[in-house]
């Protein structure tokens, strides 16, 4: 049995980090109402309900606020765009910590793109990407973190990788996970099933 309180603080840190598994990352594009465009990667983006289609991110705290929120309580507008492997680098370098007037986009050779009515940037090597107006902040108090409830507005995804049932199958677009704070891998389908019900076996979909 491993006592947290005994342990070296990186350690630590290193070990709580990775002992959830596997987390969806992601790029979040804001800009602020300078002009000025930030870009940072994200462990903590979580599913929250498909109606209204709600997504959240936890921010840590930061002294100075950090540019991600500052952006997205200013503009109200955010991007989240996925990351494939031939950006993880880039991506990694995200995670420094710049001054609001760097652009991360600039420092990482990554590009910025803009849609139609959408205020922050999406990352134009992203596959899978949308948009999202800020809704909700909540406070938690216990570690000073918050939560970032956002509701999305636009999606854009290739035709090729979605399901005739709507099911976007991300191993086609090369999208990556991690785990801990600098991990990363590549995955696969192992398989995907029918709705489960009571008194009945889930059947294979694909």
């Amino acid at each position: 049995m491993i006592h947290l309180d005994s342990l070296e603080r990186r350690y630590r840190g290193n070990l709580i980090n990775s002992l959830g598994g596997f987390k969806s990352i992601c790029l979040v594009g804001t800009k602020n109402t300078l002009g000025n465009e930030n870009l940072a990667i994200f462990s903590s983006l979580v599913h929250i309900g498909a109606d209204p289609a709600l997504c959240g991110l936890i921010v840590r705290p930061s002294i100075p606020p950090r540019n991600t929120l500052a952006n997205i309580l200013e503009s109200r507008s955010y991007t989240i765009n996925h990351i494939h492997e031939s950006m993880i680098d880039q991506a990694h370098q995200t995670s420094a910590k710049y001054e609001a007037s760097i652009s991360e986009f600039e420092t990482t050779g990554l590009k910025s793109e803009y849609k139609e009515g959408i205020y922050a940037p999406f990352v134009k090597e992203s596959i899978i990407k949308f948009a999202c107006e800020f809704v909700q902040k909540i406070d938690i108090e216990i570690n000073g973190t918050s939560f970032i409830i956002g509701k999305i507005i636009d999606i854009i995804v290739p035709n090729e990788i979605i399901e005739n049932d709507g099911f976007i199958n991300i191993d086609k677009a090369g999208t990556i996970t991690a785990t801990g704070l600098d991990a990363y891998y590549t995955t696969s389908k192992i398989k995907r099933l029918s709705y489960a019900k009571p008194n009945s076996i889930a059947k294979l979909i694909s």
